[in-house]
């Protein structure tokens, strides 16, 4: 029987990477109430959906004239927001390249938003091997299309490579890639991630290159 080796490590970025999910629900938060009164919740149900898909699929109709209004908000919102990484993950994803993993972001996010991240998170890019945008895809989470990409650019098979995700859209993406999926508990509660996840993390700090390599090996 052919062992299978981890090859690529595949990262969302909001909840995965950085703890900003916070922030991001209290800003759409704020836009339903001003726009949606009719859907308590909103907030909760659009965790990563992409921006156009948020607008489309809940701001649409007569509302759609502030959708310019709201892109402007977003945009203003995200250069004063506080880009922290999760626990332990810096140290987690140098393990990783220092020992040969490829690493990638995998975000629904926008050019717009990661040049954000870029002008407020200096050595970001030096984490990665490559960062993928909603711009580098043809469907959206929880379709499997971003992880498939992000794979081939690796030129890694989906048993080589991890997911990490906290949405419920994208957990389903790792899930329909066929990869081994890492759920973070940083948006959802444990329990109700579970059933999407191979296995559930709070952060990194307990988690390490063996923990990997074991999840992979796992049939």
């Amino acid at each position: 029987m052919e062992i299978k080796q981890f090859k690529a490590a595949l990262f969302d970025l909001d909840g995965v990477v950085f703890d900003t999910e916070p922030q991001y629900t209290g800003f759409w938060s704020a836009q339903s109430r001003e726009f949606r009164p009719d859907y308590p919740g909103l907030e909760h149900v659009i965790k990563g959906q992409t921006l156009t898909e948020i607008l489309e699929n809940y701001f649409g109709g007569e509302l759609a004239s502030k959708h310019a209004l709201i892109i402007e908000r977003l945009n203003e919102f995200e250069k004063t927001m506080n880009f922290i990484y999760v626990k332990g993950f810096v140290r987690f994803v140098k393990e990783l390249r220092s020992n040969g993993i490829k690493t990638a972001v995998v975000t629904s996010s926008n050019l717009d938003k990661m040049n954000s991240v870029y002008q407020q998170s200096e050595g970001f890019k030096e984490l990665f091997d490559a960062i993928l945008t909603s711009e580098d895809f043809e469907r959206s989470k929880p379709d499997p299309d971003c992880y498939q990409k992000a794979a081939q650019r690796f030129d890694a098979q989906k048993e080589e490579c991890i997911v990490f995700e906290d949405s419920f859209n994208g957990l389903k993406s790792g899930r329909a890639a066929g990869m081994k999926v890492v759920g973070l508990s940083t948006t959802n509660s444990k329990e109700s991630i579970e059933p999407y996840s191979d296995v559930v993390i709070g952060d990194y700090e307990a988690f390490g290159l063996n923990d990997c390599e074991m999840l992979i090996s796992k049939i």
